[in-house]
């Protein structure tokens, strides 16, 4: 059962098992798609265009890259709409990555990282691209405790919408008790219900996975806990 927030100590031990692990892989692959674990860049490219769905490239717009790793999907941006004028902020739990990242795009201007847990500011819109999908040793109820916590975050630093993805089956190889593969129906209630959201969920694009796309109703819902999303 899910419960509403997590205490201090469960976060900080999640969060560091998160870190250490997109860490290691980053040691060992580099600044590649296994480095964020993901299979290819031709899989990562389509996870950042249903994403990116959220966004309508009308005008220009600011954008928090919640788990952006080495920055993927800032150097993917510049493909999708080179005249797009996007201010990017990319925040990760690994320090590591955020290093690679600020190197990799030193002289690139309106592009930043950060280390944390939460975005420091809000943005126009708020992506995740595969932070829920490894819980590694936790517990399912703890790891759906941080699921709600980033949502709730997401739709706290986003004016006009946010967007994360799920895994829908496990992917072949992988230890499946320590991936997470829900029914995306339940995060749709929950941000339709506790965030006062207008959503919709892109699924059957080839990938063993959905995208949930967010836009927040007038009024919102009700506030809901986000004890976890804290700056580190």
């Amino acid at each position: 059962m899910t419960r509403d927030v997590l205490n201090g100590r469960e976060c900080d031990a999640l969060c560091a098992d998160v870190e250490a692990y997109y860490t290691g892989k980053l040691a060992r692959y580099g600044a590649t798609p296994p480095g964020v674990d993901w299979s290819c860049e031709a899989t990562q490219r389509l996870r950042f265009v249903k994403l990116l769905a959220v966004c309508p490239f009308t005008a220009d717009f600011s954008l928090n890259d919640l788990g952006c790793g080495y920055g993927a999907l800032a150097a993917f941006l510049t493909v999708r709409d080179p005249d797009a004028e996007v201010d990017y902020l990319g925040i990760d739990l690994s320090r590591a990555m955020v290093q690679r990242a600020r190197s990799r795009f030193r002289r690139t201007p309106g592009v930043r990282f950060v280390v944390g847990r939460s975005c420091p500011r809000v943005a126009d819109y708020t992506l995740a691209s595969g932070i829920m999908n490894v819980r590694l040793t936790q517990p399912l109820a703890v790891w759906e405790s941080y699921a709600r916590a980033i949502l709730a975050e997401m739709h706290r630093a986003s004016r006009r919408g946010f967007a994360v993805n799920f895994l829908t089956r496990p992917t072949p190889g992988a230890p499946a008790d320590q991936l997470y593969c829900p029914d995306a129906s339940r995060w749709e209630r929950f941000c339709a219900d506790e965030l006062g959201c207008r959503v919709e969920v892109l699924r059957d694009y080839g990938l063993r996975e959905c995208t949930l796309l967010a836009w927040p109703n007038e009024g919102g819902g009700r506030p809901t806990p986000v004890a976890c999303a804290v700056p580190s």
